[in-house]
């Protein structure tokens, strides 16, 4: 039997990711639409949709200058790691088509059809079933099938049609680097075809063994194997009691035996738990579920145990529990740290709290300030869930900023230098001492009217009511303002 292998392609899957979960008009318009990563100090575009490809954009333009060329474009943040997972699940819904499925790289798929492809009528109808699943879901892919994997991937990067011949395809089509490739053209070595034509040990001694591996991979005289993804760890245990409990003390001690044996396979798998499920099953057929939501990723048996007691001693045991389930429903990856005499008692300590607190109010309720990197006061932090983020960086600032920040609120006053008197919230409040001044100038890169209107001069002024303000003074257009005080 002939082999045959199918190379499924996504050139904007991370757009289409996004773009497919939104109910924003975005998602169902031809807005032009960017997902964005910081790179070398900047914002630069990730992946785009095709409204945008259209505007004249392309991956790696800077933000400013994509904004710049096209003011409707809409962006989100890029998340290489969702993007991923995302190919895994695709890569097992592509099962469906045949058991041996493989990831291609980042944005990629392939699959080993033999064998396979007269359960759909046939490889035409396979594919096109393939290409109409993908075309309802949102997504935008390219399909096309040859006898070797190097074949298949080089018609779904380079050809018009899925049948072209790969030799009248450009070299790069074999999957060589960029420095290769170009190094190849430069000689007049164009296509396919064109390396063919040549000696190999002349390919071979000028340009090193992998130009010569990728083409008989293509031409199917190596063979390329396809490693499948492997089935995801199922992180659940289970515990049926010959005798049916009721009491919180009998179902902490069957929970922590549980928690010991998952603890174990997270450990193997090097993983930790985010969110935990522990299912109850009375005698009655009924069951009582407590969810566990985790402030970081854990699998410390004898730190998650008190967590569920509170859980545990407010659920319903009718007539008895003879049925518990622990499931680790959301997990991360937890390498395994490094234990000195220098390591604090209970380091971990504070996720123990938020996790405490978290899964009485919720996660999302507990936040913490982190730093940006912006010198407009507005600008100069984020707040962030504290339960996902990790309290990294510090601020540097040559003057000192006030702990307590708001909108600036106007104040009757002249002049270039602070009033000796005003009135700011129905109070009336004396000059004492003044600090300054300290010029903040806009970020012109960045859409905020508030700053549009130029430099800011700042001061620090002690009123002799004890008051510690910030005031700023706009030259440009001359007024006063209140935005921040002083402890």
């Amino acid at each position: 039997m002939r082999k045959r292998v199918a190379s499924v392609w996504f050139p904007r899957l991370p757009s289409d990711r996004v773009l497919r979960a939104r109910t924003l008009e975005v998602a169902n318009s031809n807005r032009p639409f960017a997902l964005v990563q910081h790179e070398k100090n900047t914002d630069r575009i990730y992946c785009l949709n095709q409204a945008a490809e259209a505007q004249g954009l392309h991956r790696g333009m800077g933000l400013s200058d994509a904004r710049a060329y096209c003011p409707e474009l809409y962006s989100a943040a890029a998340n290489p790691q969702e993007d991923a997972r995302f190919l895994q699940s695709l890569a097992r819904w592509s099962k469906r088509y045949c058991p041996w499925v493989g990831v291609d790289g980042r944005d990629g798929l392939v699959l080993n059809i033999t064998g396979s492809v007269h359960l759909f009528g046939g490889e035409g109808e396979m594919l096109d079933d393939m290409r109409h699943r993908l075309a309802r879901a949102g997504l935008t892919g390219r399909i096309a099938a040859a006898d070797t994997r190097g074949a298949a991937w080089a018609r779904t990067h380079y050809a018009h049609k899925p049948d072209a011949d790969i030799t009248a395809l450009p070299v790069a089509a074999l999957r060589l680097d960029e420095k290769t490739d170009t190094a190849l053209q430069r000689l007049g070595l164009r296509k396919i075809s064109d390396l063919l034509a040549l000696p190999r040990m002349t390919i071979a001694r000028r340009f090193g063994p992998n130009v010569m591996l990728r083409l008989d991979q293509a031409m199917g005289t190596q063979d390329e194997t396809i490693t499948p993804i492997g089935e995801a760890p199922h992180y659940a245990v289970r515990m049926t009691l010959p005798e049916p409990i009721g009491l919180s003390a009998d179902v902490m001690a069957g929970t922590k035996r549980l928690l010991d044996q998952l603890c174990d396979k997270l450990k193997r798998q090097a993983m930790g738990a985010r969110r935990l499920q522990l299912t109850m099953r009375r005698v009655d057929q009924g069951a009582q579920q407590i969810e566990l939501r985790l402030a970081a990723p854990m699998r410390d048996a004898m730190r998650i145990l008190p967590l569920f007691d509170r859980g545990i001693r407010t659920a319903d045991a009718g007539f008895g529990i003879d049925q518990l389930r622990l499931e680790a429903t959301q997990v991360e990856n937890l390498a395994d740290a490094q234990i000195t005499a220098a390591t604090a008692a209970r380091p971990d300590g504070l996720e123990d709290l938020i996790t405490r607190l978290g899964n009485r109010i919720g996660l999302e309720n507990i936040q913490r300030f982190l730093p940006a990197d912006s010198h407009i006061p507005e600008r100069s932090f984020q707040i962030v869930p504290a339960a996902y983020s990790t309290a990294t960086g510090s601020w540097s600032t040559l003057r000192p900023r006030p702990l307590c920040l708001f909108p600036p609120e106007p104040i009757a006053a002249s002049g270039t230098r602070p009033p000796a008197q005003f009135r700011w919230r129905r109070m009336s409040l004396t000059t004492g001492r003044a600090t300054g001044p300290e010029r903040i100038a806009p970020e012109w890169w960045l859409p905020d009217d508030n700053w549009r209107s130029g430099v800011r001069d700042y001061w620090k002024v002690d009123t002799t009511q004890g008051r510690r303000l910030w005031l700023f003074y706009t030259p440009q257009n001359p007024n006063w303002f209140v935005q921040g005080e002083f402890p």
